[in-house]
């Protein structure tokens, strides 16, 4: 007797750094996790791991801000090698993409004279949008969004 069992697929979204997120999605459009980026190694490496095998995910690629100081712009740089690292050592496949990429995938860019604050609500706006069930908030909104953006690819 032949027993196959069919792999389901998640859709990890990251969107890095202290006001950031990790959100996975099921292939059935669930959201599984989503939650702010974990405050210490031990807390990441924990929600990684438990999504090695069949995931794959989309880690934002962002690079220092205007005005942004050397200590924090280094602080960031650690952080998404930490990220870079527990996705690798967990055996889950990932790929960078930008902001601007995923933003314009999903028609969500920066509008002209649009502030900062107004850009982040339109992204959780976006976010409670797609998935009305979930708790959306400013620190997982882009997390939410970068994982649908990976969901939307279906590389792999």
């Amino acid at each position: 007797m032949l027993i196959t069992t069919e792999a389901r697929m998640r859709y990890m979204g990251i969107d890095p750094g202290l006001a950031g997120g990790i959100t996975v999605l099921s292939d059935t459009f669930d959201v599984l996790e989503s939650v702010p980026m974990p405050a210490t190694l031990q807390d990441l490496w924990q929600l990684i791991s438990r999504y090695n095998g069949d995931c794959v995910a989309w880690l934002e690629r962002v690079g220092a801000m205007p005005g942004q100081g050397v200590a924090s712009t280094f602080k960031f740089g650690v952080g998404y090698g930490q990220l870079q690292m527990a996705l690798t050592a967990a055996g889950i496949p990932f790929f960078d993409v930008t902001p601007q990429r995923w933003q314009k995938a999903l028609g969500l860019l920066s509008k002209k004279g649009e502030g900062k604050t107004e850009h982040k609500n339109r992204m959780k706006g976006a976010a409670q949008q797609y998935f009305p069930g979930v708790k959306v908030t400013l620190k997982n909104a882009d997390s939410i969004l970068i994982a649908f953006y990976g969901f939307q690819q279906k590389l792999i």
